[in-house]
């Protein structure tokens, strides 16, 4: 299959100094779900940034659908590849259909309003992902967890070739996770391309086809997860050790916690 999303031989510091990472290269290709993991501190999120095309590389390049970031307007970026953040905040109380229904903003003029099509489109998009019902409540006054993924769906508004999630569960309760990483496991499955950030190596092992363990200085491992999440792979990156236990109840689940001894 094609690169869609390509990071070649790619390095990054901030004002010139040290290198935050070195080296990067990263593939994704249509319809992979790629999960980066990483302590605090590690790069994850700058390369995030990188990716969307929030920050310039100090050396290397990154390629979206074979053709450089940097010759991308940002209206056409937009057209490619969804953002959704960890945090959203509205300065007036939109409702949420309203908030689903800016996705449709890189398609419209400078002075042109949504049309009929636009809210029919985003109502639909809310009525696939079973939040139908949040349609007329004012986004300010959701739960979290439905704050995320009315951003899922204005996201999927924008019709991107790829999604990518910085942290899509942070702050969120345990219901509220589930139900945002059920969201990107049925998104994956139906063959949206998706890049997530994250702090739990669970999310791996639930969504990616892809995994990508970062440390100081770059990519420690990367490849599909029963491949890579190993013990030895998660302490480099943790730098804690790491126990690693498979559900009795389905052997191709997998989870992890902490050697709390070693702490």
């Amino acid at each position: 299959m094609a690169k869609l999303i390509e990071v070649k031989d790619a390095s990054f510091s901030y004002h010139g100094k040290d290198y935050i990472w070195q080296n990067v290269n990263l593939n994704v290709e249509q319809g992979d779900s790629v999960c980066i993991l990483g302590a605090n501190g590690c790069g994850k999120t700058t390369l995030f940034n990188c990716i969307a095309g929030n920050f310039q590389l100090a050396k290397g390049a990154i390629n979206i659908d074979g053709k450089p970031i940097g010759d991308y307007s940002i209206t056409e970026l937009a057209k490619t590849i969804g953002i959704v953040y960890q945090e959203h905040s509205v300065a007036f109380p939109y409702t949420s259909l309203e908030v689903v229904r800016m996705g449709r903003t890189p398609y419209l003029s400078a002075f042109q309003t949504p049309s009929q099509a636009d809210t029919d489109m985003a109502y639909g998009i809310m009525e696939e992902m079973g939040i139908a019902h949040l349609a007329e409540k004012p986004y300010s006054r959701i739960s979290g967890g439905q704050r995320q993924l009315v951003l899922i769906a204005r996201t999927l508004c924008q019709t991107p070739k790829a999604i990518l999630f910085d942290e899509p569960t942070s702050h969120l309760d345990f219901k509220n996770q589930a139900l945002v990483m059920k969201t990107l496991k049925n998104l994956s499955a139906k063959g949206m391309t998706i890049i997530m950030t994250s702090h739990s190596p669970a999310h791996a092992w639930q969504v990616s086809n892809k995994t990508v363990l970062m440390g100081k200085g770059g990519i420690i491992a990367q490849g599909a997860p029963q491949q890579v999440m190993t013990a030895e792979n998660l302490e480099k990156t943790y730098d804690v050790r790491v126990k690693i236990h498979r559900s009795e109840l389905d052997d191709a689940a997998f989870f992890c916690e902490p050697a709390f001894e070693d702490l």
